[in-house]
C-alpha cells in the first residue's frame, strides 16, 4: 500500500515547491531518475482567465520538463489511475473543490441542504481518488490550502467553499501518513510532532 503525504497552508507558502523537494528525494532515494513514468504531476486547475494562465505557465517552469503530466480539473480519481507509475504529485484539492462546487450551485447563495449534498459527494470522490492512490507504486503527494485562517468572508458562498475545503483536507489529513504545514516558506511535519485529529 503506497503512502499518501499531504502539504497544506497558505498562498505562497512554499507547498508546490516542497512537493517537488519531496518528489525529488524519493526519486533519488529509490534510485529512479527524472523521467515522466517516476514522477508524474496531476493538475486541477483551469485556465479561466490571464491571471490563471500566468500562474499555471509559472508552475510549469519551475518544475522539470522530464515529469509527466496530467490535467483533469474534475474527475481526480480518474486522472490518479491515469498517471503514470511513481510519485504523483496533486497540486492542488483548492481547485478541485472549487471546480466541482461552484458550476453546480446557483448563482445566488447555496442551501444547508445543497452544501451537505456536495459534501457528500466531494467526500465519495476523495475516497475514491485515495483508494487509487495507495493502488501505485510510489507514494501521492497532495497539495491544498488553509483558507480559513483569515477574516470570515461576508460571501454566503465563499464561506460554503471554505466548509468544503475544510471537510476535504480534514479528511484526507487524516488518512495521510505524513502532513506538512508551510508557513512563510518554511515547513513542518506535523504527524511527526504528535499532532492527531481533533476528537481523538
Amino acid at each position: 500500500m503506497s503512502a499518501i503525504w499531504l502539504i497544506t497552508g497558505g498562498v505562497r507558502a512554499g507547498k508546490s515547491r516542497l512537493a517537488g523537494e519531496l518528489a525529488g528525494r524519493w526519486a533519488a532515494e529509490s534510485g529512479a531518475s527524472w523521467t515522466a513514468d517516476r514522477v508524474t504531476y496531476l493538475a486541477t486547475a483551469e485556465r479561466g482567465d490571464e491571471e490563471m494562465a500566468a500562474r499555471i505557465a509559472s508552475h510549469q517552469v519551475s518544475r522539470p520538463a522530464e515529469w509527466g503530466l496530467v490535467e483533469e480539473p474534475l474527475a481526480l480519481a480518474d486522472g490518479v489511475t491515469r498517471a503514470a507509475e511513481g510519485c504523483l504529485i496533486v497540486d492542488c484539492l483548492t481547485l478541485w473543490v472549487a471546480n466541482r462546487a461552484f458550476p453546480v450551485w446557483p448563482a445566488q447563495a447555496p442551501s444547508p441542504q445543497e452544501v451537505a449534498s456536495m459534501q457528500g459527494k466531494l467526500l465519495g470522490e476523495l475516497a475514491a481518488a485515495m483508494a487509487a492512490m495507495r493502488q501505485r507504486q510510489g507514494p501521492s503527494i497532495v497539495v491544498t490550502n488553509e483558507v480559513g485562517l483569515g477574516v470570515i468572508a461576508d460571501d454566503a458562498a465563499v464561506r460554503a467553499y471554505g466548509d468544503l475545503l475544510g471537510a476535504v483536507n480534514a479528511s484526507i489529513a487524516g488518512e495521510a501518513e505524513r502532513v506538512y504545514l508551510c508557513v512563510a516558506g518554511l515547513s513542518m511535519e506535523l504527524k511527526s510532532l504528535g499532532a492527531r485529529g481533533v476528537g481523538e
